[in-house]
């Protein structure tokens, strides 16, 4: 649910090195269904990752990460016309207005490492600032550092707002640190979506995904 390739000015992972690395986490014992890319600041309309995807039976979805005044947001369900929309590039963008007209475009936006230090939501929750549209914040982050998902774990369980897992990955043994496992079955994009609107998914490490179960 959150990762970076070589398309983002800070990775130095290729997808097919990611992919190619999923082989050796399954051939491990764990389960890893797919990957979403969330390049920092855009989407990458141009890039089709379909054959690898086919080659190394890895489900490969795009999404984007975007700075905001508030933080980080991760983003599903990018289109053409929210892109038209909101500036992805504009990195002092309210992250209120980011949700609603993610919604508005069948996509969905949603606090990245709220509990990161100096510019994780729970920084500017602690200012005062109220996002009633935020209903699911990552909860696991792989890139984090001790304590902050400690403090994305208080903010869920102190405002009631669900969790997914993303791995954050820059680097390619980082991919998959922890996952999302979802009900339903994850094809593209829109189903991203939809299974994060039925609110029925948890965040799981990577170790939780050993002995069959699905992530």
């Amino acid at each position: 649910m959150h990762s970076h390739s070589v398309s983002s000015d800070d990775s130095r992972a290729t997808v097919e090195q990611y992919v190619k690395w999923i082989q050796v986490l399954r051939k491990r014992g764990h389960t890893v269904d797919g990957i979403v890319l969330t390049e920092h600041r855009k989407f990458d309309f141009d890039k089709d990752y379909s054959e690898l995807a086919s080659q190394y039976n890895v489900v490969v979805l795009k999404g984007s990460e975007l700075d905001t005044r508030y933080g980080h947001f991760l983003v599903y369900g990018v289109t053409q016309a929210l892109t038209q929309d909101i500036d992805f590039g504009d990195v002092r963008m309210d992250s209120r207005a980011l949700m609603q007209a993610a919604r508005q475009h069948d996509a969905i936006a949603l606090p990245a490492h709220p509990g990161r230090f100096g510019i994780g939501l729970t920084e500017y929750v602690a200012q005062g600032e109220t996002f009633d549209d935020v209903s699911i914040v990552e909860r696991f982050n792989g890139g984090s550092r001790p304590g902050e998902n400690e403090r994305a774990a208080e903010l869920c369980d102190s405002h009631s707002l669900l969790g997914i897992g993303g791995s954050d990955a820059h680097l390619t043994s980082h991919i998959a640190t922890c996952m999302t496992n979802f009900k339903a079955t994850i094809k593209k994009e829109s189903d991203v979506v939809e299974a994060l609107l039925t609110k029925e998914f948890q965040p799981v490490w990577l170790d939780d995904t050993l002995n069959g179960a699905s992530a």
